[in-house]
């Protein structure tokens, strides 16, 4: 069978073709913006990749089947092609329960934040227990060196994005998912190019609640007051919380606790339901992902996995790729690389980073890249959620139509907003130095600029 897949470049499309190619269909595809880890995922795995969607002659010979990412629209000379000749097609999540999901036991992982990186720590948690799951995650971890793969065992562990499915379908991604066991690990605002307001984008998240059985289970984080709107909308699966420990009400209110938490945030004790299962020591930083790691042994439970078994898992769980990856060091001067777009994340990941360095100074930049920011959306939280860093330097592409400049300055931060991405990488090159810790944040490649400071550091 010839598969063919629109947007093969995204993490999610990405992960479909790898899972596609080992149930042995002929896999190709085109996109328009291909950069790693993705793109170097796709080309282990010798698929041919067409660049853009205006050369119709990809559609030549006839696929078997075209699934189509949601990046595309009427109007691209291929959808039209695609049409017009009636070939048979599917949206990306449609195939994936048609040809995935349908017989397995689901472990979807939901939320505005935490989806890549609490998807991750399920997979890995399944598989040190022995049993051999699938798994597609928006990202590539660290423990796998892919985002996805069929599994031999019953379990399916997905990231359940709630982005729109195709220009066809505007339902969410994870309503196509029928979870048995589902996470949400939180619920803000975000993709104001799909929805209006937060009140749509949790009435998608009441969708995916009515397609969970009655004897499954969902897990969410007992302090979240935009998810407890959720379930109060209707739940008809038990449900378990968690939270951090602090403040003896949230002790007796969420069954999954993290108790004890060190300064650094890297070891924290695991209670469920008043039971001590141990202490989680690792190398993972900041409170969101203590968070990430209650959810994910909360949901291998779900399975059999014993949480103390979830725990030594995760003591060994080496992270994924562009969520705080360090991508080098030179001179004493420390680069990452993470994927945060949204001032929430943002000021967690700081926070995080801020917590294991000390007082050594962070450089914080920014790329406003997401649609959400580009529409100028979280403007008034953006300059805050920077404050755990020294420097701060916002890169404001041609699309940015808002005044940046404007945030900075409120921010009270040295820096600058540069609308030239070789320009900024002269000013870092010019102003770091020994025992700073760089931390370049976007949700694209970002002009591949963490490596380039790298390499001129040389």
């Amino acid at each position: 069978m010839h598969t063919h897949i629109l947007g093969i470049c995204g993490t999610f499309m990405g992960g479909l073709a790898v899972l596609a190619s080992e149930l042995k269909d002929k896999v190709t595809g085109s996109d328009q913006n291909v950069y790693p880890p993705m793109s170097t995922q796709l080309n282990n795995l010798g698929i041919k990749i067409f660049q853009g969607y205006d050369d119709i002659s990809q559609l030549n010979p006839k696929p078997d089947l075209v699934v189509v990412g949601n990046v595309m629209s009427r109007g691209s000379p291929v959808i039209e092609a695609l049409l017009n000749q009636n070939l048979p097609m599917l949206s990306g999540p449609e195939w994936l329960l048609r040809y995935v999901l349908s017989k397995r036991h689901v472990i979807a992982i939901s939320g505005t934040h935490g989806k890549t990186t609490t998807t991750s720590m399920v997979a890995w948690i399944l598989e040190c227990a022995g049993l051999d799951p699938g798994f597609l995650i928006g990202g590539v971890p660290n423990d796998f060196g892919i985002s996805a793969r069929l599994g031999t065992g019953t379990h399916f562990v997905v990231e359940a994005d709630e982005y729109d499915s195709a220009f066809f379908d505007k339902r969410s991604k994870f309503v196509h998912y029928r979870p048995r066991t589902l996470v949400i690990n939180n619920i803000e605002f975000d993709h104001a190019d799909i929805f209006p307001d937060l009140k749509a984008i949790q009435q998608q998240f009441h969708h995916l609640v009515r397609t969970v059985p009655g004897e499954g289970l969902i897990i969410y984080p007992k302090v979240d007051k935009n998810v407890e709107a959720v379930l109060q909308k209707g739940c008809w699966t038990p449900t378990v919380s968690f939270a951090l420990s602090n403040g003896q009400n949230e002790i007796n209110s969420a069954e999954w606790i993290a108790a004890n938490v060190n300064k650094e945030g890297n070891a924290f004790e695991v209670i469920f339901k008043g039971n001590s299962y141990g202490v989680l020591r690792w190398n993972l930083l900041g409170q969101h992902n203590i968070q990430n790691a209650l959810a994910s042994i909360a949901a291998a439970q779900t399975v059999g996995v014993d949480p103390k078994v979830a725990i030594e898992a995760l003591s060994r769980f080496q992270g994924v790729k562009r969520r705080m990856e360090l991508k080098g060091t030179k001179r004493g001067i420390e680069v990452y690389d993470d994927f945060a777009h949204h001032p929430t994340a943002i000021s967690t990941t700081l926070a995080g980073l801020r917590s294991k360095v000390g007082n050594s100074r962070i450089i914080a930049v920014l790329d406003i890249r997401s649609n959400t920011m580009k529409a100028g959306y979280h403007q008034a939280e953006l300059a805050e959620s920077v404050n755990a860093a020294d420097t701060v330097y916002f890169y404001q592409s041609p699309e940015v139509v808002w005044d940046v400049q404007k945030v900075w300055k409120a921010s009270n931060k040295p820096g600058g907003v540069y609308q030239d991405i070789p320009q900024l990488l002269n000013k870092l090159t010019e102003i770091v130095r020994s025992g700073d810790q760089v931390l370049f944040m976007s949700n694209g490649g970002f002009g591949n600029i963490q490596l380039n400071l790298l390499e001129k550091l040389s």
